[in-house]
């Protein structure tokens, strides 16, 4: 198993262990689209209570990526996320996150689903 599928396979398992329902074909293709930046132990997390840190995710992921307006909406769904993960989890996945975030906006067409 290569790296890269056993970062997928570890998310995955994070997501299942929270009864989050994931679509592994868009699963992996979220993870493609962060880069060697899921190798990264840093860079492969977020904080949930860093304010940079959401800032980041929203307007690098969300307005840039996935082509959202900057309203209340995305920080009202960021919020969401982390709560849905879990406050107290220190690990919670960029990929997860992206994940979650493009399922909530309904924009799996970025990655051609």
């Amino acid at each position: 198993m290569s790296k890269f599928d056993e970062k997928v396979a570890l998310y995955k398992k994070f997501m299942d262990d929270r009864d989050i329902r994931s679509n592994t074909e868009l699963l992996t293709a979220v993870t493609k689209g962060l880069g060697p930046s899921i190798y990264k132990k840093d860079a492969e997390t977020v904080s949930g209570s860093d304010p940079k840190e959401l800032a980041t995710v929203k307007n690098n992921f969300l307005i840039k990526k996935l082509g959202l307006a900057d309203t209340p909406e995305l920080d009202e769904k960021i919020g969401e996320v982390m709560e849905r993960i879990g406050k107290s989890e220190r690990n919670k996945y960029r990929a997860v996150v992206y994940y979650m975030l493009v399922k909530k906006f309904d924009k799996e067409s970025v990655y051609g689903f």
